[in-house]
């Protein structure tokens, strides 16, 4: 698989702060990348060196196999980039930024086209309207269409759906997917569990500038060693299925179990044959990328 993105022992301090201390990975074409972390992490440092924003204190990065420290205008001309805050100008409408800064880039961009990319980002319908009358979701959504007036091969969303309601920011994961769906790569920084469990096709956990892992949602989960949880009401004991190999641990209340198991289905199997279990009560916890982040870093993500 094609790697678009190579970044080796990068590093980056402010003073005696250290942002990004010796960071490698690779992107690879096609996918949702994305960073995970708290704040101060080093996620926004990171992204801002492999768009060519911010020089390195160390470290190589290549973005489309062009190294960015000797051809940044090159690298910038082929990727989209969504900062966490973009200035947009109060006296020009929706489609007249997106044409501003088609021009920018070079780009014919005339109202047509304008309003077609702000129709691929929901925003159509509000493509005469100034950014002081746009909702939060709405400024996203143009950012976004700004981000893509050059057409670019990796699109980068720093912190996209921060400071969103819960719809919006599900409305703008929809937008996302499709222009995944479209071929392109896009790179993504967050610190929602949930953004990152619901759009990632692999993320990376960062803390401390530093990458505590890498691997897709559910191999981190996996990789945390974390078990899954089986919720279910027996009128008989189910403790003699501690022995089972998968079985981690089984809790009582009553008639009310809970058993911790790395198998959830060889686990259900077994309940199947034993007498008094409701199976109408079951219920299945799945470990979650939260859980991971807890495991695998020492503490929450809000922490």
């Amino acid at each position: 698989m094609t790697h678009v993105i190579q970044v080796q022992q990068l590093t980056k301090s402010y003073g005696p702060v250290r942002a990004v201390d010796g960071l490698s990975f690779t992107v690879r074409s096609g996918e949702i990348f994305g960073l995970l972390g708290p704040n101060g992490a080093g996620k926004t440092t990171t992204l801002s060196i492999i768009e060519g924003i911010l020089p390195p204190d160390e470290g190589r990065v290549e973005v489309l196999g062009l190294d960015v420290s000797v051809r940044p205008r090159e690298v910038k001309r082929r990727i989209g980039v969504q900062l966490q805050q973009t200035s947009l100008i109060r006296e020009l409408r929706a489609w007249e930024q997106v044409a501003l800064f088609g021009r920018l880039y070079g780009v014919r961009m005339d109202r047509k086209r304008a309003q077609e990319l702000l129709a691929r980002v929901g925003l159509d319908a509000r493509a005469n309207a100034y950014p002081d009358a746009l909702s939060g979701g709405q400024r996203k959504r143009l950012t976004l269409a700004l981000a893509l007036v050059n057409d670019p091969d990796i699109l980068f969303l720093d912190e996209p759906t921060t400071g969103l309601d819960p719809q919006a920011r599900r409305a703008l994961w929809d937008i996302v997917r499709d222009i995944a769906a479209q071929g392109r790569t896009v790179v993504l920084t967050t610190h929602y569990l949930e953004e990152a469990e619901a759009l990632c096709h692999r993320v990376g956990l960062m803390d401390g500038g530093r990458l505590i892992a890498l691997d897709t949602p559910a191999g981190l989960i996996r990789r945390a060693g974390l078990a899954a949880v089986i919720h279910v009401h027996a009128t008989t004991s189910l403790q003699h299925l501690a022995h089972r190999p998968e079985v981690l641990a089984i809790h009582q209340e009553g008639q009310r179990f809970r058993i911790h198991t790395r198998d959830v289905a060889a686990t259900l199997q077994a309940l199947t044959r034993e007498t008094g279990v409701d199976a109408s009560s079951i219920h299945i916890q799945q470990p979650s990328l939260e859980d991971a982040f807890i495991q695998l870093t020492g503490r929450r993500l809000h922490a």
